[in-house]
């Protein structure tokens, strides 16, 4: 490739970049906003006067930080249980052979093709069975388990070689012990992958803790979002400043895990 055919699609790449950027640039800075720089016409980019006072409005018109760490513990947990419980069933299925297997992933796997609305009725009547209603455990349960995250990980176990777990069974190792010191370590890559993910389904989720919280002190932050658009009007400047301080949290995981998040990525379903 000569370097006129590299500075062009430098170019189109800075170029789409600061297209998809934009909106959110435009979010950051219009929270800044007073109400005359928000609504003026023609739309600029830059407030005249950057204030914190959209900030201070949205904190003092509810209990914001309760929000944000029933969103946190949400997410946190969620993650955690989602890890541990989609590596052990992804270890299973890419090391022991056993008889149903192929049926057992078959079955994993299809279940990307139902979308929640159509499972979300029994799932909802299992939770109020297990008095999980109105709780942050009936959000966190449910999706401890999800078959994107089994395939990934089964997928990328797959080229971790038989001989180092048989060498670390003759060793005298259990299998927990197989699972604790070898197959997390190695699979770093890909769960840093299942974390990002995981945290931005779980923070940005907003369909299924609707159906599930009804006290206002469970909400988690995307519910609060919510109680800043009205009937007939939507407090803009609140909602805008609350929305870039959501932001920050799945900003700071992606910045964290972005080194395994390409590691994972490329190596899984290098070998199936």
């Amino acid at each position: 490739m000569t370097r006129a055919n590299k500075a062009a699609v430098y170019a189109a790449l800075i170029i789409l970049s600061l297209l998809f950027l934009f909106p959110v640039v435009w979010v950051v800075l219009s929270s800044f906003k007073n109400s005359n720089d928000l609504y003026a016409w023609p739309p600029q980019i830059l407030p005249s006067v950057f204030t914190l006072e959209n900030y201070k409005a949205a904190f003092d018109k509810g209990n914001f930080g309760v929000y944000f760490m029933n969103s946190a513990f949400v997410t946190i947990v969620s993650t955690i249980l989602l890890l541990i419980v989609n590596s052990m069933a992804g270890f299973a299925l890419a090391k022991y052979r056993f008889k149903g297997d192929t049926l057992i992933l078959v079955g994993f796997i299809s279940t990307l093709m139902i979308p929640l609305e159509v499972i979300m009725i029994p799932i909802f009547s299992v939770i109020s069975k297990l008095g999980l209603y109105n709780s942050l455990w009936g959000i966190i349960i449910p999706p401890a388990a999800t078959p994107t995250g089994v395939f990934l990980i089964r997928q990328y176990l797959l080229s971790v070689p038989n001989e180092l777990l048989e060498a670390a069974r003759m060793d005298g190792a259990s299998e927990w012990k197989i699972y604790r010191s070898i197959i997390l370590p190695i699979a770093k890559p890909i769960l840093a992958v299942l974390t990002i993910f995981s945290f931005m389904w779980r923070w940005d989720d907003f369909l299924w803790p609707l159906i599930v919280i009804s006290d206002p002190k469970k909400y988690t932050i995307q519910l609060a979002l919510s109680n800043f658009i009205g009937e007939y009007n939507v407090d803009w400047s609140s909602l805008l400043a609350m929305s870039v301080i959501t932001m920050i949290p799945v900003l700071i995981v992606f910045l964290v895990f972005q080194k395994q998040l390409v590691q994972g990525i490329v190596t899984t379903g290098m070998k199936g």
